[in-house]
């Protein structure tokens, strides 16, 4: 193989890649959900694995999430590397004492005797018109639950390399897939493998204004970002990547090069993931600011079906714009 080489694929590619990975080099791994094999999934990530590794360890699960997800947390303790796929975030709900009471909290409560290696893989986000019941965000509901990890991978690169540094991980991690990403194309080194899942990353530098998102959110952050420099502001955007643990070292040491943050966050805005991030600017950079801190959200309502209505309650790039604009020179 060249090195340097590049492969076009997607993101639904990428990940699809990435599980294959995971299987090839330990035979403990195994995927489990809801119309994993014979479909391929609902998103078709696992498209062609069932007849390339066989019943066995591409298992479809009966429709009960309480069932299957309780069972990919027995077989991790077990001593298998299960990943299971809940098909949207809004049926995890169903798994939530599992995920909770169980998978989160039974390394502290055996002592460290027992660990959870599970992969949660769940599919996230508004904007293809599938109405309140199936656009939730949640993902500050879990990375408000000690004892697991959760990573939003954003790019190609990440969601071919995290899943593999999930599985290695000896306590649960949940893996939230947005669904506007999934026919994401681009170039993706021929060669990428895992890749850390304990940092930010900084995806395009600025010394103005700190733009910090994750997910679905990054591309349009990226494309106000190049609006704004347009008008002469440059604005450093920060990918969370991983939003339980946050990377609050990178956060803060942007936030005290530019003085100014707009948290962009598809979540709903009381009481959630930009808030946290918020607070955690006041408590560690707060004379460091030149003005208050932003935040862009999800409308507070159902998300709505008919697609005027939903781009209008989720973030978007004017609204990024606006924002950005409004902290560094008072005016939107």
């Amino acid at each position: 193989m060249n090195a340097g080489a590049t492969v076009r694929t997607t993101y639904r590619e990428a990940m699809r890649e990435a599980i294959r990975d995971a299987m090839t080099r330990d035979p403990r791994v195994f995927l489990m959900g809801e119309d994993v094999g014979h479909y391929g999934g609902c998103f078709a990530v696992s498209m062609g694995l069932l007849k390339e590794f066989g019943p066995d360890r591409i298992r479809d699960t009966p429709l009960s999430e309480a069932a299957f997800v309780g069972a990919g947390i027995g077989a991790a303790m077990g001593g298998m590397r299960p990943i299971v796929e809940v098909m949207t975030v809004n049926f995890s709900l169903l798994a939530l004492d599992q995920i909770v009471n169980n998978a989160a909290t039974l390394r502290h409560m055996s002592g460290g005797q027992l660990s959870v290696p599970v992969v949660i893989r769940m599919t996230t986000g508004g904007g293809k018109q599938v109405a309140a019941q199936h656009s939730h965000s949640l993902e500050g509901w879990y990375a408000h639950i000690p004892g697991i990890k959760v990573l939003a991978p954003a790019t190609l690169e990440d969601a071919r390399g995290m899943l593999w540094t999930a599985i290695e991980d000896p306590d649960p991690v949940i893996i939230f897939e947005h669904t506007l990403l999934y026919n994401m194309e681009g170039d993706l080194a021929a060669d990428a493998g895992p890749v850390a899942i304990d940092r930010a990353a900084i995806r395009r530098p600025g010394r103005d204004v700190s733009l910090i998102t994750y997910g679905g959110s990054l591309y349009k952050t990226l494309d106000a970002a190049t609006a704004l420099a347009a008008d002469g502001i440059e604005a450093e955007v920060i990918d969370l990547r991983t939003l339980r643990p946050l990377d609050e070292a990178t956060i803060l040491e942007s936030v005290t090069r530019t003085r100014r943050a707009v948290i962009v966050d598809e979540g709903w805005r009381s009481v959630g993931l930009s808030a946290e991030i918020s607070a955690r600017i006041m408590e560690g950079a707060f004379y460091e600011l030149d003005a208050p801190v932003a935040r862009v959200c999800t409308v507070e309502v159902p998300l709505p079906y008919p697609k005027h209505l939903e781009d209008a309650a989720l973030p978007q790039t004017d609204g990024i714009v606006r924002a950005a604009r409004h902290v560094v020179g008072g005016n939107g």
